[in-house]
Protein backbone atom coordinates (compact mmCIF):
# COMPACT_ATOMS: atom_id res chain seq x y z
CA UNK A 1 0.00 0.00 0.00
CA UNK A 2 1.40 3.42 -1.20
CA UNK A 3 1.70 6.26 1.69
CA UNK A 4 0.80 9.44 -0.62
CA UNK A 5 3.03 12.27 0.38
CA UNK A 6 5.52 10.67 2.84
CA UNK A 7 8.95 9.90 2.36
CA UNK A 8 9.93 6.43 2.39
CA UNK A 9 12.66 6.82 4.84
CA UNK A 10 10.20 7.96 7.94
CA UNK A 11 7.61 5.30 6.78
CA UNK A 12 11.07 2.72 7.67
CA UNK A 13 11.74 4.19 10.71
CA UNK A 14 8.18 4.13 12.17
CA UNK A 15 7.69 0.33 10.83
CA UNK A 16 9.36 -1.33 13.77
CA UNK A 17 7.27 0.87 16.26
CA UNK A 18 3.90 -0.20 14.74
CA UNK A 19 4.67 -3.70 14.62
CA UNK A 20 5.83 -3.38 18.42
CA UNK A 21 1.59 -1.76 19.06
CA UNK A 22 0.59 -4.39 16.82
CA UNK A 23 2.32 -7.16 18.57
CA UNK A 24 1.01 -5.68 22.11
CA UNK A 25 -2.52 -5.40 20.85
CA UNK A 26 -2.35 -8.85 19.68
CA UNK A 27 -3.97 -11.65 21.88
CA UNK A 28 -1.52 -13.93 23.35
CA UNK A 29 0.48 -10.87 24.44
CA UNK A 30 1.71 -10.77 27.75
CA UNK A 31 0.21 -6.76 28.34
CA UNK A 32 -2.97 -7.87 26.93
CA UNK A 33 -6.08 -5.59 28.26
CA UNK A 34 -3.57 -4.08 30.91
CA UNK A 35 -3.09 -7.12 33.00
CA UNK A 36 -6.63 -6.10 34.09
CA UNK A 37 -8.02 -9.75 34.83
CA UNK A 38 -5.06 -11.09 37.11
CA UNK A 39 -6.43 -13.27 39.79
CA UNK A 40 -10.29 -12.80 38.63
CA UNK A 41 -11.90 -15.81 38.66
CA UNK A 42 -14.82 -17.76 36.86
CA UNK A 43 -16.49 -20.01 39.43
CA UNK A 44 -19.93 -22.40 38.71
CA UNK A 45 -22.72 -22.59 41.45
CA UNK A 46 -25.57 -24.66 41.91
CA UNK A 47 -28.03 -23.52 44.29
CA UNK A 48 -29.82 -26.58 45.06
CA UNK A 49 -32.85 -25.23 47.52
CA UNK A 50 -34.51 -21.74 46.62
CA UNK A 51 -33.42 -20.39 49.68
CA UNK A 52 -29.69 -21.09 48.37
CA UNK A 53 -30.56 -19.05 45.42
CA UNK A 54 -31.89 -16.44 47.20
CA UNK A 55 -28.67 -16.24 49.10
CA UNK A 56 -26.72 -16.77 46.30
CA UNK A 57 -28.56 -13.31 44.38
CA UNK A 58 -28.10 -11.39 47.12
CA UNK A 59 -24.18 -12.20 47.14
CA UNK A 60 -23.62 -11.72 43.96
CA UNK A 61 -25.55 -8.59 43.69
CA UNK A 62 -23.30 -6.94 46.97
CA UNK A 63 -20.14 -8.34 45.46
CA UNK A 64 -20.53 -7.16 41.57
CA UNK A 65 -19.68 -10.33 40.01
CA UNK A 66 -19.77 -10.71 36.30
CA UNK A 67 -22.85 -13.27 35.53
CA UNK A 68 -21.53 -15.32 32.54
CA UNK A 69 -24.60 -17.86 32.91
CA UNK A 70 -27.68 -17.46 32.86
CA UNK A 71 -27.99 -14.17 31.22
CA UNK A 72 -29.82 -12.69 34.44
CA UNK A 73 -29.71 -12.87 38.01
CA UNK A 74 -33.31 -13.32 37.89
CA UNK A 75 -33.38 -16.46 36.72
CA UNK A 76 -31.15 -17.91 39.23
CA UNK A 77 -33.24 -20.30 40.94
CA UNK A 78 -32.72 -24.19 42.53
CA UNK A 79 -30.80 -25.97 40.15
CA UNK A 80 -29.39 -23.58 37.83
CA UNK A 81 -25.94 -23.80 36.97
CA UNK A 82 -25.02 -20.31 37.51
CA UNK A 83 -21.13 -19.33 36.32
CA UNK A 84 -19.67 -16.19 37.89
CA UNK A 85 -16.73 -14.13 36.99
CA UNK A 86 -15.65 -12.53 40.72
CA UNK A 87 -12.73 -9.76 40.47
CA UNK A 88 -9.62 -11.07 42.76
CA UNK A 89 -10.66 -8.94 45.52
CA UNK A 90 -13.69 -10.53 46.02
CA UNK A 91 -13.04 -13.98 45.42
CA UNK A 92 -11.72 -14.62 49.15
CA UNK A 93 -15.19 -13.29 49.77
CA UNK A 94 -17.54 -15.29 47.74
CA UNK A 95 -15.66 -18.56 48.66
CA UNK A 96 -16.03 -18.12 52.29
CA UNK A 97 -19.52 -17.34 51.71
CA UNK A 98 -19.96 -20.47 49.42
CA UNK A 99 -18.55 -22.54 51.83
CA UNK A 100 -20.21 -21.34 54.93
CA UNK A 101 -23.50 -21.99 52.91
CA UNK A 102 -22.66 -25.19 51.93
CA UNK A 103 -23.41 -24.57 47.96
CA UNK A 104 -22.01 -26.27 45.50
CA UNK A 105 -18.96 -24.93 43.69
CA UNK A 106 -16.33 -25.72 40.84
CA UNK A 107 -13.68 -23.18 40.02
CA UNK A 108 -13.69 -23.57 36.25
CA UNK A 109 -10.86 -20.71 35.62
CA UNK A 110 -8.75 -20.20 38.24
CA UNK A 111 -6.73 -17.19 36.62
CA UNK A 112 -8.70 -15.45 33.87
CA UNK A 113 -5.96 -13.13 33.00
CA UNK A 114 -3.75 -16.09 32.35
CA UNK A 115 -6.71 -18.22 30.58
CA UNK A 116 -6.44 -15.01 28.58
CA UNK A 117 -3.19 -15.48 27.45
CA UNK A 118 -3.35 -19.20 26.60
CA UNK A 119 -6.52 -19.51 24.69
CA UNK A 120 -4.75 -17.08 21.56
CA UNK A 121 -2.84 -19.33 19.72
CA UNK A 122 1.13 -18.65 19.53
CA UNK A 123 2.50 -16.53 16.45
CA UNK A 124 3.54 -19.89 14.66
CA UNK A 125 -0.24 -20.75 14.72
CA UNK A 126 -1.13 -18.03 13.47
CA UNK A 127 0.25 -18.47 10.34
CA UNK A 128 -1.72 -21.24 8.34
CA UNK A 129 -3.59 -19.36 5.73
CA UNK A 130 -6.31 -19.51 3.13
CA UNK A 131 -8.25 -18.07 0.64
CA UNK A 132 -6.13 -14.81 -0.01
CA UNK A 133 -4.12 -15.45 3.06
CA UNK A 134 -6.60 -14.54 5.59
CA UNK A 135 -6.49 -17.11 8.56
CA UNK A 136 -9.77 -18.46 9.94
CA UNK A 137 -8.60 -20.09 12.90
CA UNK A 138 -7.94 -17.24 14.94
CA UNK A 139 -10.43 -14.22 16.07
CA UNK A 140 -9.86 -11.23 14.23
CA UNK A 141 -10.39 -7.68 15.31
CA UNK A 142 -13.47 -5.46 14.42
CA UNK A 143 -10.82 -3.40 11.68
CA UNK A 144 -9.17 -6.86 9.97
CA UNK A 145 -12.98 -8.60 9.92
CA UNK A 146 -13.97 -5.26 7.72
CA UNK A 147 -10.86 -4.71 5.76
CA UNK A 148 -11.58 -9.03 4.55
CA UNK A 149 -14.70 -8.16 3.51
CA UNK A 150 -13.59 -5.33 1.44
CA UNK A 151 -11.19 -7.41 0.26
CA UNK A 152 -13.95 -10.12 -0.53
CA UNK A 153 -16.01 -7.72 -2.21
CA UNK A 154 -13.60 -7.12 -4.54
CA UNK A 155 -12.32 -9.94 -5.42
CA UNK A 156 -15.35 -12.29 -5.43
CA UNK A 157 -17.47 -10.05 -6.91
CA UNK A 158 -19.58 -12.73 -9.38
CA UNK A 159 -20.98 -14.41 -5.52
CA UNK A 160 -20.38 -11.22 -3.19
CA UNK A 161 -21.69 -7.99 -2.79
CA UNK A 162 -20.66 -6.01 0.22
CA UNK A 163 -23.17 -3.13 1.11
CA UNK A 164 -23.72 -0.76 4.82
CA UNK A 165 -27.15 -0.59 6.21
CA UNK A 166 -26.17 2.30 8.43
CA UNK A 167 -24.11 3.26 11.22
CA UNK A 168 -23.55 2.60 15.01
CA UNK A 169 -23.98 4.59 18.19
CA UNK A 170 -20.65 5.51 17.55
CA UNK A 171 -20.78 6.15 13.72
CA UNK A 172 -19.29 2.29 12.64
CA UNK A 173 -20.42 1.43 9.49
CA UNK A 174 -22.95 -1.64 9.68
CA UNK A 175 -21.82 -4.14 6.83
CA UNK A 176 -23.47 -6.98 5.48
CA UNK A 177 -22.17 -9.49 2.80
CA UNK A 178 -24.73 -10.51 -0.13
CA UNK A 179 -23.57 -13.53 -0.54
CA UNK A 180 -25.10 -16.16 -3.77
CA UNK A 181 -25.48 -16.38 -7.72
CA UNK A 182 -27.30 -14.18 -9.48
CA UNK A 183 -29.62 -16.12 -10.98
CA UNK A 184 -32.51 -14.80 -10.89
CA UNK A 185 -34.65 -11.97 -10.51
CA UNK A 186 -36.10 -13.45 -7.49
CA UNK A 187 -35.12 -15.38 -4.94
CA UNK A 188 -35.45 -16.41 -1.45
CA UNK A 189 -33.15 -15.25 1.38
CA UNK A 190 -31.15 -16.24 4.48
CA UNK A 191 -30.56 -13.88 7.33
CA UNK A 192 -27.43 -14.61 9.25
CA UNK A 193 -26.27 -12.33 12.16
CA UNK A 194 -23.13 -13.19 14.78
CA UNK A 195 -22.21 -10.71 17.66
CA UNK A 196 -25.15 -9.53 18.85
CA UNK A 197 -23.02 -9.48 21.88
CA UNK A 198 -19.87 -8.42 22.02
CA UNK A 199 -17.79 -10.59 24.17
CA UNK A 200 -19.19 -13.95 22.06
CA UNK A 201 -16.47 -14.26 19.68
CA UNK A 202 -16.71 -17.13 18.63
CA UNK A 203 -19.87 -15.71 16.64
CA UNK A 204 -18.46 -13.71 14.30
CA UNK A 205 -15.26 -15.99 13.60
CA UNK A 206 -18.49 -18.36 12.55
CA UNK A 207 -19.92 -16.02 10.21
CA UNK A 208 -16.64 -15.70 8.49
CA UNK A 209 -16.00 -19.52 7.95
CA UNK A 210 -19.38 -19.77 6.01
CA UNK A 211 -18.25 -16.91 3.83
CA UNK A 212 -14.60 -18.98 3.36
CA UNK A 213 -16.59 -22.21 3.01
CA UNK A 214 -19.19 -21.01 0.65
CA UNK A 215 -16.72 -19.65 -1.56
CA UNK A 216 -13.99 -22.71 -1.46
CA UNK A 217 -16.86 -25.45 -2.05
CA UNK A 218 -19.25 -23.99 -4.03
CA UNK A 219 -17.71 -25.38 -7.19
CA UNK A 220 -17.18 -28.85 -5.48
CA UNK A 221 -19.61 -29.40 -2.59
CA UNK A 222 -23.12 -29.77 -4.97
CA UNK A 223 -24.84 -28.80 -1.87
CA UNK A 224 -23.51 -25.61 -1.49
CA UNK A 225 -23.98 -24.81 -5.11
CA UNK A 226 -27.56 -25.32 -4.85
CA UNK A 227 -27.84 -23.40 -1.53
CA UNK A 228 -26.22 -20.35 -3.56
CA UNK A 229 -27.42 -20.92 -6.50
CA UNK A 230 -31.34 -21.14 -5.13
CA UNK A 231 -30.50 -18.51 -2.05
CA UNK A 232 -28.73 -15.34 -1.17
CA UNK A 233 -27.55 -15.29 2.38
CA UNK A 234 -27.51 -11.96 3.80
CA UNK A 235 -24.63 -12.32 6.67
CA UNK A 236 -23.54 -9.58 9.29
CA UNK A 237 -20.06 -10.38 10.64
CA UNK A 238 -20.47 -8.61 13.15
CA UNK A 239 -24.06 -6.70 14.60
CA UNK A 240 -22.46 -4.98 18.10
CA UNK A 241 -19.76 -3.52 16.18
CA UNK A 242 -19.10 -0.84 18.82
CA UNK A 243 -19.33 -2.98 21.74
CA UNK A 244 -17.08 -6.03 19.70
CA UNK A 245 -14.35 -3.26 19.25
CA UNK A 246 -14.40 -2.27 22.81
CA UNK A 247 -14.05 -6.12 23.91
CA UNK A 248 -10.59 -5.84 21.86
CA UNK A 249 -9.27 -2.86 23.20
CA UNK A 250 -10.62 -2.16 26.85
CA UNK A 251 -12.88 -4.87 27.96
CA UNK A 252 -12.85 -8.34 26.69
CA UNK A 253 -15.97 -9.17 28.55
CA UNK A 254 -18.36 -6.62 27.54
CA UNK A 255 -21.87 -7.42 26.40
CA UNK A 256 -24.16 -4.17 25.33
CA UNK A 257 -23.74 -2.01 22.81
CA UNK A 258 -21.98 1.22 23.80
CA UNK A 259 -24.89 4.25 23.71
CA UNK A 260 -24.91 6.19 26.57
CA UNK A 261 -27.53 7.27 28.98
CA UNK A 262 -28.38 10.83 29.85
CA UNK A 263 -29.42 9.76 33.26
CA UNK A 264 -27.01 7.11 34.45
CA UNK A 265 -22.94 7.21 33.93
CA UNK A 266 -23.17 2.80 32.98
CA UNK A 267 -22.99 2.89 29.43
CA UNK A 268 -24.95 0.04 26.51
CA UNK A 269 -27.94 -1.80 26.15
CA UNK A 270 -28.65 -5.46 25.25
CA UNK A 271 -28.83 -5.56 21.52
CA UNK A 272 -31.02 -9.19 22.26
CA UNK A 273 -34.12 -7.04 24.68
CA UNK A 274 -34.09 -3.93 22.44
CA UNK A 275 -36.67 -5.57 19.74
CA UNK A 276 -40.05 -4.26 19.55
CA UNK A 277 -41.91 -8.01 20.81
CA UNK A 278 -42.98 -8.04 24.10
CA UNK A 279 -40.25 -5.47 24.80
CA UNK A 280 -38.77 -5.32 28.40
CA UNK A 281 -40.54 -7.47 30.17
CA UNK A 282 -39.96 -10.84 31.68
CA UNK A 283 -36.06 -11.56 31.11
CA UNK A 284 -35.17 -8.08 30.31
CA UNK A 285 -34.02 -5.38 33.08
CA UNK A 286 -35.09 -1.30 33.32
CA UNK A 287 -31.74 -1.04 34.77
CA UNK A 288 -29.13 0.77 32.83
CA UNK A 289 -25.99 -0.68 34.54
CA UNK A 290 -27.86 -4.43 34.22
CA UNK A 291 -26.43 -6.73 31.40
CA UNK A 292 -29.98 -7.54 30.10
CA UNK A 293 -30.76 -3.79 30.00
CA UNK A 294 -33.79 -3.60 27.49
CA UNK A 295 -32.87 -0.01 26.56
CA UNK A 296 -35.01 3.57 26.79
CA UNK A 297 -37.65 2.08 23.55
CA UNK A 298 -37.69 -0.25 21.38
CA UNK A 299 -35.06 -0.12 18.71
CA UNK A 300 -33.48 2.78 20.82
CA UNK A 301 -29.80 1.02 19.89
CA UNK A 302 -29.31 2.38 15.96
CA UNK A 303 -27.68 -1.20 15.20
CA UNK A 304 -31.27 -2.96 16.41
CA UNK A 305 -33.07 -0.19 14.36
CA UNK A 306 -31.09 -0.91 11.07
CA UNK A 307 -31.38 -4.46 10.96
CA UNK A 308 -35.06 -3.87 11.79
CA UNK A 309 -35.44 -1.82 9.14
CA UNK A 310 -33.63 -4.03 6.50
CA UNK A 311 -35.89 -7.33 7.32
CA UNK A 312 -38.69 -5.51 7.65
CA UNK A 313 -38.39 -3.74 3.93
CA UNK A 314 -37.28 -7.48 2.69
CA UNK A 315 -39.80 -9.80 4.98
CA UNK A 316 -41.31 -11.22 1.61
CA UNK A 317 -38.07 -12.77 0.31
CA UNK A 318 -36.02 -13.60 3.52
CA UNK A 319 -37.47 -16.78 4.41
CA UNK A 320 -35.00 -17.65 7.35
CA UNK A 321 -33.20 -15.97 10.57
CA UNK A 322 -30.26 -17.11 12.06
CA UNK A 323 -28.52 -15.40 14.83
CA UNK A 324 -25.10 -16.87 16.77
CA UNK A 325 -24.67 -16.59 19.73
CA UNK A 326 -22.26 -18.32 22.94
CA UNK A 327 -21.95 -20.14 25.06
CA UNK A 328 -24.32 -23.29 25.65
CA UNK A 329 -24.38 -25.60 23.11
CA UNK A 330 -28.07 -25.23 22.20
CA UNK A 331 -30.17 -24.61 18.84
CA UNK A 332 -33.26 -22.46 20.15
CA UNK A 333 -36.43 -21.77 17.96
CA UNK A 334 -39.33 -19.79 19.42
CA UNK A 335 -40.86 -18.36 21.55
CA UNK A 336 -38.60 -16.85 23.66
CA UNK A 337 -40.62 -14.63 25.70
CA UNK A 338 -43.44 -16.97 26.50
CA UNK A 339 -44.03 -20.64 26.92
CA UNK A 340 -46.07 -21.44 23.72
CA UNK A 341 -46.02 -23.56 21.16
CA UNK A 342 -45.26 -22.07 17.54
CA UNK A 343 -48.27 -22.47 14.43
CA UNK A 344 -45.26 -24.42 12.41
CA UNK A 345 -43.79 -26.18 15.36
CA UNK A 346 -43.54 -29.26 13.32
CA UNK A 347 -41.73 -28.20 10.48
CA UNK A 348 -39.05 -25.89 12.23
CA UNK A 349 -38.83 -28.95 15.02
CA UNK A 350 -37.74 -31.40 12.54
CA UNK A 351 -35.46 -28.72 10.88
CA UNK A 352 -33.83 -28.46 14.14
CA UNK A 353 -33.41 -31.97 14.78
CA UNK A 354 -32.03 -32.59 12.28
CA UNK A 355 -29.24 -29.98 12.19
CA UNK A 356 -28.52 -30.96 15.58
CA UNK A 357 -27.64 -34.67 14.34
CA UNK A 358 -25.44 -33.43 11.82
CA UNK A 359 -23.68 -31.41 13.91
CA UNK A 360 -23.16 -34.12 16.38
CA UNK A 361 -22.01 -36.45 13.71
CA UNK A 362 -18.86 -34.52 13.42
CA UNK A 363 -16.84 -34.63 16.83
CA UNK A 364 -20.02 -35.93 18.78
CA UNK A 365 -20.65 -32.99 20.57
CA UNK A 366 -24.41 -32.68 21.87
CA UNK A 367 -26.83 -29.81 21.71
CA UNK A 368 -29.77 -29.52 23.23
CA UNK A 369 -32.69 -27.97 21.18
CA UNK A 370 -36.14 -26.76 21.33
CA UNK A 371 -38.32 -23.65 22.26
CA UNK A 372 -35.98 -20.69 23.80
CA UNK A 373 -38.24 -20.29 26.83
CA UNK A 374 -38.31 -23.84 28.37
CA UNK A 375 -34.74 -24.98 26.66
CA UNK A 376 -33.19 -21.97 28.01
CA UNK A 377 -35.26 -19.44 29.84
CA UNK A 378 -38.37 -16.91 28.86
CA UNK A 379 -36.87 -13.36 27.26
CA UNK A 380 -38.57 -10.60 26.48
CA UNK A 381 -37.69 -8.47 22.97
CA UNK A 382 -35.31 -10.89 21.26
CA UNK A 383 -34.08 -10.57 17.69
CA UNK A 384 -35.37 -13.99 16.94
CA UNK A 385 -38.85 -13.27 18.43
CA UNK A 386 -38.96 -10.45 16.12
CA UNK A 387 -37.94 -12.06 13.11
CA UNK A 388 -40.64 -14.86 13.67
CA UNK A 389 -43.27 -12.33 14.61
CA UNK A 390 -42.72 -10.16 11.51
CA UNK A 391 -43.43 -13.25 9.21
CA UNK A 392 -40.00 -15.23 8.71
CA UNK A 393 -40.99 -18.90 9.16
CA UNK A 394 -37.59 -20.33 10.47
CA UNK A 395 -35.58 -18.39 13.35
CA UNK A 396 -33.21 -19.99 15.16
CA UNK A 397 -30.85 -18.82 17.96
CA UNK A 398 -27.20 -20.95 17.89
CA UNK A 399 -25.66 -20.89 21.63
CA UNK A 400 -22.14 -21.79 20.23
CA UNK A 401 -19.67 -24.43 22.24
CA UNK A 402 -18.91 -24.78 24.93
CA UNK A 403 -21.15 -25.71 28.49
CA UNK A 404 -18.54 -23.23 30.51
CA UNK A 405 -15.51 -25.20 30.48
CA UNK A 406 -14.05 -21.93 28.88
CA UNK A 407 -17.13 -19.78 28.35
CA UNK A 408 -16.15 -17.03 26.58
CA UNK A 409 -13.11 -17.55 26.05
CA UNK A 410 -12.89 -20.58 23.78
CA UNK A 411 -9.72 -20.78 22.59
CA UNK A 412 -8.97 -20.50 19.05
CA UNK A 413 -7.80 -24.21 18.50
CA UNK A 414 -11.34 -25.12 18.96
CA UNK A 415 -12.35 -22.25 16.07
CA UNK A 416 -11.58 -25.12 13.37
CA UNK A 417 -14.08 -28.25 15.09
CA UNK A 418 -16.90 -25.60 16.20
CA UNK A 419 -17.07 -24.12 13.12
CA UNK A 420 -16.63 -27.37 10.71
CA UNK A 421 -19.85 -28.78 13.14
CA UNK A 422 -21.95 -25.89 12.74
CA UNK A 423 -21.14 -25.66 9.20
CA UNK A 424 -23.20 -28.63 8.90
CA UNK A 425 -26.22 -27.83 10.84
CA UNK A 426 -26.72 -24.48 9.07
CA UNK A 427 -26.17 -26.20 5.40
CA UNK A 428 -29.41 -29.06 6.87
CA UNK A 429 -30.92 -26.15 8.34
CA UNK A 430 -30.86 -24.43 4.71
CA UNK A 431 -31.83 -27.43 2.68
CA UNK A 432 -34.13 -28.04 4.73
CA UNK A 433 -35.85 -24.95 3.94
CA UNK A 434 -34.73 -25.57 0.04
CA UNK A 435 -37.90 -28.79 0.50
CA UNK A 436 -41.18 -29.06 0.71
CA UNK A 437 -41.43 -29.20 4.91
CA UNK A 438 -42.42 -32.94 5.93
Amino acid sequence: MKLLGKPRSRTAALLPLCLLFLKILQPGHGHLYSNRYAGDKVIRLIPNTEEEAYALKKICHKLKVDLWQPGSIFYVSEGTVTDVRIPHNGSQALLAFLQETNIQYKILIEDLQKALEEGSSLPTQRSRRSLSGYNYEVYHSLRKIQHWMHHLNKTHSGLIHMFSIGNSYEGRSLFVLKLGRRSRAYKRAVWIDCGIHAREWIGPAFCQWFVKEALLTYKSDPTMRKMLTHLYFYIMPVFNVDGYHFSWTNDRFWRKTRSRNSRFRCRGVDANRNWRVKWCEEGASTYPCDDTYCGPFPESEPEVKAVANFLRKHRKHIRAYLSFHAYAQMLLYPYSYKYATIPNFSCVESAAYKAVNALRSVHGVQYRYGPASSTLYVSSGSSMDWAYKNGIPYTFAFELRDTGHFGFLLPEMLIKPTCTETMLAVKNITMHLLKKCP
